[in-house]
């Protein structure tokens, strides 16, 4: 039987993985398909006067066979796909995209809801705030899908949703493939100068994985990462930082230089056709931000903040270059990383090696998870008869503070040559509240690529590492703590100007001493850290931050410029990239190099004309913080506050209402810029 059409017999109906086969997915696809257009047409077609119930809340609750296996599915072809999945997205994919189409271009559908969304208020419907919210949202999703154009836009939408669906895919295959192409064979131990221990050990896994002598670097960040920050050879970094930055630009089949012109070509038109100068206007008429001239207002805001501290850092690093290798050495992108871990050395005597043995992942997780029960009284169970889809998932049963279920927590930690590059939160199954009352807890996963353990040593996280943890963790709850009567509007289902807020105020936690001292001891000797150790991590919190600012708000510029466009792309896009963000650059520009094409958030993962909402939120989690810091950091009143104003309502209204409901007014940046030691320099 195809397990997509059985009722989970697995605790809290988690889906079982270990039943599922390659064959079940297709058959699953279209019969998912084809009960969710019978649904549709019983919606569409009902002799009944349309209401919200019959026709807003039934949509909502349509295509529920279709949504379980086109999450699972689409989450293994990040996590832990193949070639025959990778085929079968390519199939289906299109297929996918014609049926969401063929709803959303749904004439009669969509003049029920047009009905209902301009009738509300004289029907004498009484509507709560959340509903009165799905309603807009349904009745926008129409409108902003061109439900309501003439038939030969509708035909012509059609198509770009079809090929643009192909394209995300194309673009994410061809960068995945790109990174597991290449390997830096080491075979003379000599080349392994300046490498940390843990380094080595993990390169001669890898080699030892792909059955071949010596060591291998690749491209995943735990292998390239610490190569970059400490190897001696020069001539071997810049061959590992050439073969990253020219990911997809080279003369063969992944090349993906076409497909950002044509993702940002149709990106345009698309706005275009529904009556947008640009595919910016479009998205953002529908975020906080509004429109670009507010998008534009902050990365101009941030580069005139940071610029100059930037320059200096920069200066220091190549100071520091000059002071070890003489005054005529020119610093290159791939020295930038090296001599500035040696510029952080000698400033504060500390790297990230100093402290992965008292970041034990181990140590970290029951670290992260202990951070959240003494915030929100939430308690974590493993439960190892929960199937999983590979071997190195756990599964975490989420207890609430009055012992009631909350939800499934997957944990994916470690790289594979089937998997994403990068970290992510997604969820198998969303939170919502049935007709019958009953409350549908969500099945949420953490998806990430850190430091693997050896044969002699476990797994050893750099601080980094444990900030993206709490990063995709500030995700997870959001999803776990969702108390919203429709999944559509729960969980991380919000504007994506905000999405991150839950995500970066978790990083703020990284570096304080009342959290570290929690979990962070030694692997081999249980000492703790010492105190001055988390002293050097203060004090060297900002160190090239401002540096690290101007990265962002350079690809903040470069998606805005893409998605600003007026008229077709016809430029290189080696050379539209650099003069995309000049303002914000401040190292040298190599020839050859494009970030354009491996740059997934904007052409193949939902943040076209919105990668500046990290900024954005990074301006929220920093004021949202601030109060944290003044009451306490384990303030129960201030958590709870968190919790249900912002953590608990999804997208059941304006962010901006949840944000002051919270916090008492609308952010500033000045807490940001406070905590960056900027607003002290220009002081």
């Amino acid at each position: 039987m195809n397990i997509f059409f059985e009722k989970y017999n697995t605790p809290h109906e988690a889906f079982p993985f270990d039943k599922v086969r390659m064959e079940d997915y297709e058959p699953a696809m279209r019969r998912g398909m084809e009960l969710e257009n019978e649904e549709i047409a019983r919606i569409a077609e009902n002799p009944e006067p349309p209401t919200f119930e019959n026709t807003v809340v039934a949509m909502e609750q349509a295509g529920e066979l279709l949504g379980n296996v086109t999450e699972v599915f689409f989450n293994l072809i990040s996590a832990e796909t193949n070639d025959e999945m990778d085929e079968l997205a390519d199939k289906m994919s299109p297929i996918l995209s014609d049926h969401a189409n063929d709803i959303m271009f749904n004439s009669k559908l969509a003049q029920r809801v047009k009905e209902v969304y301009e009738g509300f208020e004289s029907s004498g419907e009484e509507l709560t705030t959340e509903q009165r919210q799905l309603l807009r949202d349904t009745y926008l999703g129409f409108q902003r899908s061109g439900a309501y154009l003439p038939k030969d836009k509708q035909q012509r939408l059609k198509q770009i949703g079809n090929e643009m669906s192909k394209l995300d895919l194309k673009f994410s295959q061809n960068k995945l493939k790109e990174i597991n192409d290449f390997v830096l064979h080491i075979t003379d131990e000599k080349d392994l100068d300046g490498l940390p221990e843990s380094a080595i050990e993990a390169a001669r896994m890898a080699a030892k994985e792909k059955k071949m002598e010596g060591w291998i670097i690749t491209l995943h960040s735990p292998s390239m990462s610490p190569f970059m920050t400490y190897s001696n050879k020069r001539e071997l970094r810049k061959q590992v930082w050439m073969a990253y930055s020219t990911i997809c630009t080279h003369d063969n089949k992944h090349n993906n230089k076409a497909i950002v012109k044509r993702i940002v070509d149709l990106c345009r038109e698309e706005a275009q056709i529904m009556g947008y100068n640009n595919y910016a206007d479009y998205v953002l008429e529908e975020r906080m931000a509004k429109n670009k001239e507010n998008v534009y207002h902050l990365l101009y805001q941030l580069i005139d903040a940071y610029k100059p501290t930037a320059q200096k850092e920069l200066e220091a690093i190549r100071q520091m270059a000059r002071e070890l290798e003489g005054d005529d050495f020119e610093l290159m992108p791939w020295d930038t990383g090296y001599y500035a871990n040696k510029l952080q050395e000698k400033l504060y005597n500390i790297n990230s090696e100093m402290l992965r043995p008292y970041l034990e992942l181990n140590k970290v997780k029951k670290g992260v998870f202990g951070l959240a029960t003494r915030l929100y009284g939430i308690t974590f169970r493993q439960n190892r008869e929960i199937p999983v889809y590979h071997p190195d998932v756990d599964v975490f049963e989420v207890y609430d503070r009055d012992g009631s279920f909350l939800a499934l927590l997957y944990c994916d930690f470690y790289p594979r040559e089937g998997k994403k590059s990068g970290a992510w939160m997604t969820s198998f199954k969303g939170q919502y509240i049935d007709k019958d009352g009953v409350n549908h807890r969500p099945h949420v996963s953490l998806v990430m690529n850190f430091t693997k353990p050896t044969d002699t040593k476990p797994a050893l996280l750099t601080l980094g590492e444990v900030e993206t943890f709490l990063h995709e963790f500030g995700h997870s709850l959001h999803e776990m703590f969702s108390n919203c009567q429709y999944e559509e509007l729960s969980g991380t289902n919000v504007y994506w100007d905000f999405v991150e807020l839950p995500s970066q105020f978790m990083e703020n936690f990284a570096i304080e001493k009342e959290f570290l001292s929690t979990f962070a001891v030694h692997y081999q000797t249980g000492e703790p850290l010492p105190d001055e150790l988390i002293q050097r991590i203060v004090d060297s919190r900002n160190f090239n931050v401002a540096m690290g600012c101007l990265r962002q708000v350079s690809f903040g510029l470069l998606d805005m410029a893409y998605y600003t466009l007026e008229t077709e792309l016809n430029s290189d896009i080696e050379t539209f990239e650099k003069e995309a963000w000049k303002e914000a650059v401040i190292t040298p520009s190599i020839a050859g190099t494009c970030m354009s094409v491996q740059f997934s958030h904007i052409m193949a993962g939902g943040y076209a004309a919105g990668y500046y909402s990290y900024k954005w939120a990074e301006v929220l989690d920093a004021d949202a913080f601030s109060v944290f810091k003044q009451n306490g950091l384990f303030d129960q009143a201030t958590a709870n506050s968190f919790r249900e104003n912002i953590l608990a309502r999804g997208a059941t209204e304006h962010p901006m209402t949840l944000y002051k409901r919270f916090r008492g007014q609308e952010p500033t940046i000045d807490a940001l810029l406070e905590r960056n030691g900027i607003k002290k320099n220009e002081e």
